[in-house]
């Protein structure tokens, strides 16, 4: 299968499976990328929240690896508290609980030293999950088992519920990006890294050569993991680049298989297969797809025929770029009194606590052009047990970032 396909047929695989949004996209969004220059400690600590353009062309493992370099901490795999032997995958008691209601809530607390900025770049992390997902991370009441979010010595967690107030390591500066936190959120939802699956084997060749002995145990795989049933993921949030752990300059660690050319890692955050992951193994009913390419298409289900009736889908736009613009081809929903049956809402940002960009919208009439103030825009699609029309279509295009100054980025 040629590169430029494997985005869409992975949308598809997954819209099959698990009744994600229909997508489709215009541009590759994966793109391969050489070992990136070493970054001093001076680089990382400089800015107390780097943005995503500051890293865009390095792998969140990296950058995890070069600001644990300093870490005290005993650490697995690079960024693993050693307290459990197995992943959460396995292991149904180290699962947060479920609600009654389906939600999975999960308590944290913030360190008091935190300031305003890093506050938020752990809440917008966060509400990626919460709008892709049936998990919701809620500030701590009196819950024993909680998550204890803290600027300690580098960027790392615990894998699973461990019980009481498990530390997830943030360190301002140096993790503050929200892939980083991202990564670090979801070990202790009870995930391990992409490349230590049972079946990793058949999808990446790990080149021990290059590996020096004190760290080939970082490189393990586990026999009996439950993959859920779902694709080895090369973009994953969770995966290792392909230079981590070298020992030798420019020699990879980690290559795709049977394409060496597929990119490994992530830049921005949760993949698609990311969230299939966390909604199945906790049992979430979500209609949810993230769309990262420059530009594509995206669409109610079964257009121009009918949608269907109890819709509720979400899509998360997220680019490197700015000024995300979305445009209608098609438009024809249900019209009620107020919108209050079937309606597109879109969102400036990552989760519907994020401003109102176009309020609830139906009928026949196509809406004007939706212009988001940053690399973030999130659609809403609900429907109700009414009558049906045949949805809508809309093309999205974003501009890209203009490079600073003397900037290698």
């Amino acid at each position: 299968m040629e590169l430029k396909m494997f985005p869409v047929f992975t949308a598809f695989l997954l819209h099959a499976a698990l009744g994600f949004p229909i997508q489709e996209t215009y541009e590759n969004s994966t793109t391969t990328t050489e070992p990136t220059e070493v970054t001093t400690q001076e680089d990382i600590y400089e800015s107390p929240l780097p943005t995503e353009t500051d890293f865009e062309d390095e792998v969140v493992f990296n950058r995890i690896l070069e600001v644990n370099k300093a870490s005290s901490q005993y650490l697995q795999e690079g960024d693993i508290a050693p307290r459990r032997s197995r992943s959460a995958i396995n292991c149904r008691q180290c699962n947060w609980p479920q609600s009654s209601d389906g939600i999975v809530r999960i308590p944290y607390v913030l360190d008091p030293t935190y300031e305003e900025s890093h506050i938020k770049g752990i809440h917008d992390a966060m509400a990626e999950f919460e709008t892709l997902t049936c998990i919701n991370f809620v500030k701590r009441k009196t819950e024993r088992d909680y998550l204890n979010i803290k600027s300690a010595n580098g960027c790392w967690s615990h894998y699973g519920k461990v019980g009481g107030g498990q530390i997830v390591s943030v360190m301002k500066g140096g993790c503050m990006w929200k892939g980083i936190i991202q990564h670090e959120l979801d070990h202790a939802l009870g995930f391990l890294h992409e490349h230590s699956r049972s079946d990793r084997d058949k999808h990446v060749k790990i080149m021990w050569e290059y590996i020096s002995p004190s760290d080939r145990p970082d490189f393990r795989k586990f026999e009996h993991s439950n993959n859920l049933g779902l694709p080895y993921d090369y973009s994953s949030v969770m995966h290792y680049g392909p230079y981590t752990f070298t020992n030798t300059s420019g020699q990879a660690t980690i290559v795709p298989i049977p394409d060496e050319s597929v990119h490994i890692g992530q830049r921005q955050g949760l993949s698609n297969l990311d969230v299939a992951k966390i909604n199945k193994l906790y049992n979430c009913s979500r209609c949810s797809t993230i769309l990262d390419a420059a530009s594509g298409l995206l669409r109610s289900a079964n257009h121009p025929r009918n949608y269907s009736d109890n819709t509720n889908c979400v899509w998360l736009i997220r680019t490197r770029s700015r000024k995300i613009t979305l445009h209608f081809q098609a438009f024809d929903l249900q019209r009620t009194r107020g919108c209050q049956g079937d309606y597109v809402k879109v969102y400036d940002g990552s989760s519907k606590s994020s401003a109102v960009l176009m309020d609830k919208t139906c009928g026949s009439q196509l809406p004007n052009d939706v212009v988001a103030s940053g690399s973030l825009m999130l659609v809403e699609f609900v429907t109700d047990d009414a009558d049906t029309a045949s949805g809508f279509q809309a093309l999205f295009t974003s501009v890209r970032t203009q490079r600073r100054a003397g900037s290698n980025n």
